[in-house]
């Protein structure tokens, strides 16, 4: 049992479905979601869209009990803006919670991957922690009522998922590339000391632009405090200021570095053009996930890449004809 085993199946019926002409190398990557893992998804975040390319979100849920779970009307065919874009349906095995991975979309027409809006990119995340970075439950509230009785398990919200990303870069051209890519290949720093660590190059750029007269022990004491400076919920919420007329408020973005960038050809050539790529830990191989997979795509090759600042990936990878 593998707790990433909805990515698996999806990987393997995108590439059938690629095979079999039902969606093409150049087809908008969620309208690729949505035709390939439809029945798996507990939650959408382009709900509009969705139904007009004729998926209906809401098909086969009584609408009063979607009204019950506190899902707003003008919430059932929108379009949220929240992360992720995708959340898969968990599934349960002896009582435990397995699968419900997390998939945030990612579609270029250069090389670089574009920014990472409003989260910071983890190898896993719970439905706790999607809530209070949005400052919003409506995550968590749709998965519940698409997650149907397995929502009712005490662990469902706090559940660590992984979080994956469907990238493809050089979108339209003979160069493309497209990657299920796990969230850990972007997390070589730990989240809580990459966000004090920013506020601390922050201070020091003033200190050196202003010429500030700061100690040892006044910067130690900083750092100390800015150390402190974790939640990310926290600082993205409005601040009320004593006197102001607004609530300023901060967003944090991130942009990917070029090693960062699992398609860069001068860091990662063993990721080519015109291929659909699983891109994994090291840590997260075994025979069995290989077996599985060359069983169902006998086609696949193997690879590993050694990150730049991260260990060891294991890629699967499919060529397009």
């Amino acid at each position: 049992m593998l707790d990433f085993e909805d990515v698996i199946d999806f990987y393997t019926a995108l590439i059938d479905n690629l095979k079999k002409g039902t969606i093409g190398a150049d087809s908008p990557l969620d309208m690729t979601m949505l035709r390939v893992a439809w029945d798996q998804l507990a939650y959408i975040d382009n709900r509009r869209d969705a139904k007009k390319y004729g998926y209906d979100f809401w098909r086969g849920l009584d609408s009063t009990a979607v009204a019950g779970k506190g899902v707003g009307k003008n919430q059932l065919y929108s379009e949220s803006q929240e992360f992720p874009d995708f959340v898969f349906r968990t599934r349960k095995e002896r009582g435990q919670l397995y699968c419900g991975s997390l998939l945030e979309t990612k579609d270029t027409v250069g090389g670089s991957i574009s920014s990472f809006n409003s989260t910071i990119p983890t190898g896993t995340k719970s439905l706790q922690e999607v809530d209070a970075i949005n400052s919003s439950k409506i995550v968590s509230k749709i998965a519940c009522l698409k997650d149907g009785g397995n929502a009712e398990i005490p662990n469902y919200h706090s559940y660590q998922r992984r979080c994956f990303y469907f990238i493809r870069t050089h979108k339209g051209t003979p160069r493309a590339k497209t990657s299920l890519v796990d969230g850990s290949f972007f997390e070589t720093v730990p989240k809580d000391h990459l966000i004090s660590q920013m506020f601390l190059n922050i201070l020091e750029q003033h200190r050196v632009k202003n010429k500030l007269d700061v100690s040892k022990t006044q910067l130690d004491e900083m750092e100390r405090l800015f150390a402190q400076i974790t939640d990310q919920a926290i600082i993205a919420g409005s601040q009320s200021i004593e006197k102001a007329s607004i609530k300023p408020r901060l967003r944090i973005m991130a942009e990917v570095n070029p090693e960062g960038n699992p398609h860069s050809q001068q860091h990662y050539p063993q990721i080519e053009e015109k291929t659909v790529n699983l891109i994994l830990p090291l840590r997260l191989f075994t025979e069995e996930l290989k077996t599985r997979l060359l069983g169902k795509i006998p086609a696949l090759t193997q690879s590993t890449l050694q990150h730049k600042r991260n260990g060891k990936y294991v890629v699967f990878q499919y060529k397009l004809n």
